[in-house]
């Protein structure tokens, strides 16, 4: 469970947290030494709470999608607001504010689940976190009996089948949401991804470049189309993709990583030492990227990314490390 929760929050935000909480404890610990001395103390401690459950919600909800963002604020919002209400006008009974803030926590997250995802998602949800992937899957497949018509219940299906290590079904359910939604991007773009698990380069590259007809906005299917023709070492292409990548402002570490990495080789093929060493600068300055991946890589669940990524992500660790140099990389490139 820890895993998973450092995994979802990522090094910075994970940091962040336990300095957040190692500091409001300690300081409340402080507190309850001279507590019977001061008044104020408990209003100090309800603001401590406070500033703890804010921050701990900020980090939370940054690596949220916006609508679990938007369900988690109308669960912690009023709880917040109940709580300063107590501290700041009704301080003799503060305590009773904020176990009536802890108690509305607790039912909104019940209550809201209510108005969530199908039960069969929860259901699939709840498999996959035991990597019980055929429970998960056949969860999906009585909700698609059910609505055969629903391209995103083939999506996340495809998603299990994949963590399962099933490409071949995988490719099948993005195959048919193509078939329902021949103008869906991600469905083109999960089909890459897919036969890009499965070294079949050449589709991947068809896929890829479908996507990123239908989505030239998207940073994701730009990146997969760059990262593909990596493989099959079409470095001028690679180049041109992945700076449009950049300008797209990829949001995350790790991904960046990624780009500049694939950079460095198609530089590094063309011989064009000057670009290539501004790659490997960009890429070093990523350090925070190469944790996450490492973090990410040691989870169980993770066996699709590493079949794809971990030569990418230990060469950077090499580099970055100094195990091996740009000397190097120039051999194997080539």
């Amino acid at each position: 469970m820890l895993k998973r929760f450092q995994i979802f929050l990522g090094p910075r935000n994970f940091k962040a947290f336990v300095a957040l909480l190692a500091l409001t404890g300690l300081t409340s610990l402080i507190l309850n030494v001279i507590a019977d001395e001061f008044e104020w103390v408990t209003f100090v401690q309800t603001l401590l709470v406070l500033v703890f459950l804010i921050g701990a919600a900020y980090l939370i909800m940054s690596r949220l999608p916006s609508e679990e963002r938007n369900r988690w604020l109308a669960i912690i919002i009023p709880a917040v607001l109940a709580m300063i209400l107590g501290s700041v006008f009704f301080p003799h009974i503060a305590g009773l504010f904020v176990g009536a803030s802890a108690g509305w926590i607790v039912a909104g997250i019940f209550l809201f689940n209510s108005f969530g995802a199908p039960q069969n998602y929860k259901r699939a949800i709840k498999a996959m976190r035991k990597q019980e992937y055929d429970v998960a899957v056949e969860a999906m497949t009585e909700l698609i009996k059910d609505e055969p018509d629903e391209p995103a219940h083939y999506r996340f299906r495809a998603e299990l089948f994949r963590l399962w290590g099933k490409i071949k079904l995988a490719r099948k359910d993005y195959l048919k949401m193509i078939e329902l939604d021949d103008q869906s991007a991600v469905a083109y773009n999960g089909l890459a991804e897919v036969e890009l698990q499965a070294k079949k380069y050449q589709k991947a590259l068809e896929a890829a470049n479908k996507a990123h007809e239908l989505a030239p906005d998207e940073w994701v299917a730009v990146y997969n189309l760059g990262m593909i023709e990596d493989r099959l070492k079409q470095s001028e292409q690679v180049i041109e993709h992945l700076n449009e990548a950049i300008d797209l402002k990829i949001p995350d570490s790790r991904h960046r990583l990624l780009v500049h990495l694939y950079r460095l080789r198609a530089y590094t093929r063309l011989g064009n030492e000057a670009a290539a060493n501004e790659a490997f600068e960009d890429m070093k300055r990523e350090k925070l990227g190469l944790e996450e991946w490492q973090t990410i890589m040691s989870a169980d669940e993770a066996k699709a990314l590493r079949d794809v990524l971990e030569a990418d992500i230990e060469l950077i660790r090499e580099l970055i490390d100094g195990d091996k140099t740009l000397a190097d990389l120039a051999v194997g490139v080539r």
